[in-house]
């Protein structure tokens, strides 16, 4: 009985506190009209990109009730606290509701916030623990107590966060609408009323979709408490969603939302004046220049295109262009400098950085013949864009002229958990899947990444392989960002962007005329998705960082567009619009950073011998070719073993003589006019053995059947069986081949284990 006594006076006592608490005054201070400042949002020069949080741009201003449309307090009613009138502070019908719903959910799914309770949290700091859910109920009650419910809604109000830094219905209806709040139409008023739940990621700024779906939401409600009809309420479906001419400045829309949303996530004051990075001149150019790239590819399916600019030293953002139109109805909004998708061979260069530092050099072989390769997936034959194949390639060729199957057997080489550490070091953060989930595709960018990533990963080895954040606000006169992370050496970084500047190296895939000649040296890359989907073109130079994107942000595919015909034209009008504001400077010479300069042969990159073609090439130190080329001889040219089905195939010819034959370090040569008049096997060669790799399916263990000098139809048989198809799978054993053409015909014997 003591125990339940104690707990009698106990609640008593708590019920006077807590009426003495309601019946207290409250404090004037804390419903005095707001003084807080505008956010005044500037380029690099002090222009005004945009304002947020007043109506008029200045300080915050106070619109009374009486002042604002009706629509907008009947809106926040029936969206938000439909018994608003009614109740004294809590509703006890959506608290009931809510214990409900949460109960069953095991969660809470539900609140019972009225516009009171939430005014308490706008005016007195709050948490948002179950002890603080009294004290909001108390303060609800307390504001009742002492407020009219006219009051109450022009305090709520004009304190409402509604998005991208504005506080209150005026500065929302000016962003949003450029229209003051006594101008309010039904559609607005619904949907700003909607927007109170999730004002960041709802506001037709960030998103138009759902935006609209919001506004549905409002509608409906409007509808449902008899404050609209529903004729009234079809009219405001049809009204849009934004209204791009406002009485404020909102220029480069993209980039001032995305910082805006940054700074409300990391919970930054928004007022005074901010001085970004931007630099508006440059902005509206480039605007109109991916404007008049979507024009000019129009009739090839191509509807959007998007470019960002970095500043390498600072990392700082000199140019955002998120969209052709940022006001279009239907995807203005979306913005591809952080979208992320398939970036193709534009990863390819930090794939060779990693490699350059594991013993690979520029002067490396590198076979670009047909290659299969198991996975877990099932066979993985990758083709290059011409699908043609090259042969043996130096590395410098395979990446300037991006071709794929050498960017594979590299990654086969580096390990894929190596490339996507390093792509993490490099700042792509959107690769968030593990090494086994993209596999050696990863090398050819299956992976998704956003346009911002892809800029500052080049400007990364613009800085010699060191990463650094980007910034959007302006740094100081001489500040540099420290650096956080490493993707490669200074030499490897330097080497890779040597490689993309050098037009003679990207020939053998881009031919001698490409939109990457500029009157200064800049390392330039294309890449492209599967299906024609994305393009991407990203230009360097010792001073900025250039990327662009065309394509259709539906994931529609382009008809033909590739990086020479689409991103490329924008990348090289682009740079030049960059350089014309800042010096794009020298990029580093391989020499000047201590690389080492060797004669080399052009086709083997080894030392050259007697009769090797030399180029000179760039070699960390200690990395350059120890042996001399034994590919070339008086009158011809002698390939290694794995090219020999190649060049007969292809019927390629070096120096007047063709390889034909397989083994294991022989290289048989035959002249061009004895090919002619003899008819060969030239795969497989006799005496060549097989092993069938464990655990694969027959019908991958083949080899090609292959010959030359024929005249006429060729016939093939393996142990006096007709074989049809040009492959044979493989049966343990050993086994008589025998190709006929006519009257002429040879044999191989082989083993297979």
């Amino acid at each position: 009985m003591r125990a339940l006594r104690w707990s009698i006076a106990l609640l008593g006592a708590l019920g006077i506190a807590a009426g003495a608490f309601v019946a207290w005054p409250v404090p004037r201070a804390l419903l005095a009209p707001s003084d807080a400042q505008t956010l005044l949002l500037q380029d690099r020069q002090g222009r005004l990109l945009r304002a947020t949080r007043a109506g008029d741009g200045s300080l915050a201003r106070w619109v009374p009730l009486s002042s604002m449309d009706p629509d907008l307090p009947r809106a926040f009613v029936a969206v938000e606290d439909r018994r608003f009138f009614t109740h004294h502070g809590i509703d006890v019908h959506a608290v009931g509701r809510a214990l409900r719903d949460n109960l069953r959910s095991r969660g809470v799914v539900s609140g019972a916030s009225t516009l009171t309770m939430q005014l308490a949290r706008l005016v007195y700091p709050i948490g948002h623990g179950p002890l603080d859910k009294v004290v909001q109920a108390l303060w609800a009650l307390r504001l009742e107590a002492h407020l009219s419910k006219n009051e109450i809604l022009e305090q709520y109000l004009n304190r409402v966060p509604l998005g991208q830094g504005t506080v209150g219905v005026a500065a929302a209806m000016r962003l949003y609408f450029g229209a003051g709040a006594d101008q309010a139409s039904l559609g607005q008023a619904a949907l700003l009323a909607a927007l109170a739940q999730a004002p960041s990621s709802r506001n037709p700024i960030v998103s138009q979709g759902r935006a609209l779906a919001r506004r549905r939401i409002g509608l409906a409600a409007l509808e449902r408490e008899g404050w609209a009809t529903g004729a009234e309420v079809a009219r405001a479906l049809e009204e849009p969603v934004l209204d791009q001419h406002g009485t404020r400045p909102f220029l480069a829309p993209h980039f001032t939302s995305r910082l805006l949303l940054d700074a409300e996530a990391a919970g930054r004051p928004l007022v005074g004046t901010w001085r970004t990075s931007l630099d508006l001149a440059l902005q509206e150019e480039l605007e109109a220049e991916v404007r008049h790239t979507v024009a000019t590819l129009g009739d090839r399916g191509v509807e959007h295109a998007a470019t960002v600019v970095l500043d390498n030293r600072s990392g700082e953002v000199l140019a955002w262009v998120g969209s052709p139109d940022f006001w279009a109805d239907t995807a203005g909004q979306v913005d591809m400098v952080t979208s992320p998708r398939q970036p193709g061979s534009s990863l390819k260069p930090f794939l060779y950085a990693l490699a350059l530092d594991r013993g690979v050099t520029a002067a490396t072989v590198l076979a670009d013949i047909a290659t299969t390769w198991q996975t877990a997936a099932g066979p993985y034959h990758p083709r290059n864009y011409d699908r043609r194949f090259h042969g043996p390639v130096r590395v410098r060729e395979a990446l300037a002229s991006s071709f794929n199957i050498p960017a594979v057997l590299l990654a086969e080489k580096v390990g894929v958990g190596t490339l996507l550490n390093g792509l993490h070091d490099a700042g792509f953060a959107s690769l968030g899947r593990s090494a086994e989930h993209y596999g050696l595709g990863l090398a050819l960018g299956n992976g998704d990444v956003t346009l911002l990533e892809l800029a500052n990963g080049y400007r990364t080895l613009a800085n010699g392989g060191r990463w650094s954040p980007t910034r959007t606000i302006a740094l100081p006169t001489g500040d540099a960002p420290a650096t956080t992370g490493r993707l490669a050496s200074e030499r490897a970084s330097a080497l890779v962007l040597d490689i993309l500047a050098d037009p003679e190296a990207r020939v053998p895939g881009f031919g001698l005329s490409t939109p990457f000649d500029w009157p200064f040296r800049v390392a330039a890359k294309t890449g492209t998705s599967r299906h024609f989907t994305d393009n991407w073109a990203v230009g360097v130079t010792q001073g900025f960082t250039v990327a662009v994107w065309v394509g259709n942000f539906s994931g529609r595919p382009m008809e033909g567009v590739s990086g020479i015909t689409g991103a490329g034209p924008l990348l090289h009008r682009a740079v030049l619009e960059v350089a014309a504001r800042y010096a794009p400077g020298s990029l580093p010479r391989p020499a000047e950073l201590g690389l080492e300069a060797h004669a080399i042969c052009r086709v083997s990159g080894l030392r050259p011998g007697r009769y090797c073609p030399t180029v000179t090439e760039y070699f960390l130190p200690g990395s350059a070719p120890d042996h001399t080329c034994d590919w070339h001889e008086a009158g011809g040219v002698t390939l290694p073993v794995q090219y020999a089905e190649w060049a007969s195939t292809e019927g390629r010819t070096m120096g007047g003589r063709t390889t034909l034959t397989l083994g294991d370090s022989a290289h048989a040569v035959v002249p061009d006019s004895a090919r002619a008049r003899r008819f060969v096997i030239t795969s497989p060669a006799d005496g060549d053995f097989y092993r069938i790799p464990p655990g694969v399916e027959a019908q991958y263990a083949t080899i090609g059947l292959r010959s030359a000098g024929a005249r006429g139809t060729v016939e093939w048989f393996v142990d006096g069986r007709r074989v049809a198809g040009g492959r044979w799978p493989l049966v343990p054993g050993q086994h008589r081949i025998r190709a006929r053409a006519g009257q002429a015909s040879d044999e191989v014997l082989i083993t297979v284990e």
